[in-house]
């Protein structure tokens, strides 16, 4: 097996300046060194928005110092070890449907990241419900959606900016799965083994990932959702594992992995039947 580098992270002006030229469908493009949370940054921005900034917007950071994930988690980063952006996009849906964005958002972001590496390959990249991407059955990225109503939100009742965050782990898996007590994977250990991936730099990734949120948010608004579901079966990772539903971890369900429906819900098979479920830690049970 080849020992492979991870992506360097190219000086933030260079890296704006690269994604200005890659992504020009994006309205405001910033990177800077350091932030608290391109999240954080971005809600703010989105809330006191008076029309003036159009989207979508792409913030992305070198070191996040309170960078978050789901649950309020804190995501842990070292300069250069992480991939860390967020994206800001205006949606126009009735509420009902937005919780379908988390996992839309997740299966476009590993859409985008399997294109970039050898076809041998890809099916080893995979979604966790609701939206990690996994490779090998490891972690190796991780997506938070917030939605918020703009300043000029109240023009429009079903106006709304949804901000995606994203953090992608380049190197440190080794380090991680032992502090965090689970399998992490990076973006070094597919590039070790994949000469596609080897040459893939950081720019790049931002860019494919981006621009794959930036089209399947448009097709949802244009045309709905009635294909999430056979789109989410090509890329699912939980399909037929047996697993628990968590809350705070409580088990609440347990059961069969059966997909997803049009409203972005894990279907669970359960011995009184199928349930539908919208939030909670899913853990896959060990069969014996």
């Amino acid at each position: 097996m080849s020992i492979s580098h991870p992506p360097t992270l190219p000086d933030p002006e260079q890296m704006a300046a690269g994604l200005r030229s890659a992504l020009p469908c994006f309205r405001r493009i910033d990177w800077v060194e350091r932030t608290a949370s391109t999240n954080a940054d971005l809600l703010s921005r989105a809330r006191k928005d008076d029309g003036k900034l159009a989207r979508p917007w792409l913030l992305g950071a070198h070191i996040q110092e309170n960078g978050r994930g789901r649950a309020g988690r804190t995501w842990q980063n070292r300069l250069g070890a992480n991939l860390m952006f967020s994206c800001a996009f205006d949606i126009f849906l009735p509420p009902r449907r937005l919780p379908a964005l988390s996992p839309l958002a997740g299966l476009a972001a590993c859409e985008a990241l399997r294109s970039l590496i050898g076809p041998e390959h890809q099916a080893q990249l995979l979604m966790k419900w609701p939206n990690d991407v996994h490779w090998r059955f490891s972690k190796l990225a991780g997506i938070l959606v917030e939605i918020t109503r703009a300043g000029t939100s109240r023009l429009a009742t079903d106006h709304h900016v949804a901000i995606v965050g994203m953090g992608i782990n380049l190197e440190d898996a080794r380090a991680l799965s032992k502090s965090l007590d689970r399998q992490v994977a990076d973006w070094s250990e597919i590039a070790s083994q994949d000469a596609h991936a080897a040459g893939v730099g950081a720019l790049e990734m931002v860019a494919a990932v981006a621009r794959s949120w930036y089209y399947s948010y448009n097709d949802a608004v244009r045309e709905g959702f009635d294909t999430l579901p056979q789109r989410y079966a090509r890329l699912d990772a939980l399909s037929g594992q047996h697993i628990n539903v968590l809350d705070d971890g409580r088990i609440l369900h347990a059961g069969i992995a059966c997909g997803i429906n049009e409203f972005g819900q894990l279907r669970v098979r359960g011995p009184e039947g199928e349930i539908a479920v919208s939030a909670g830690e899913i853990s896959v049970r060990l069969q014996k």
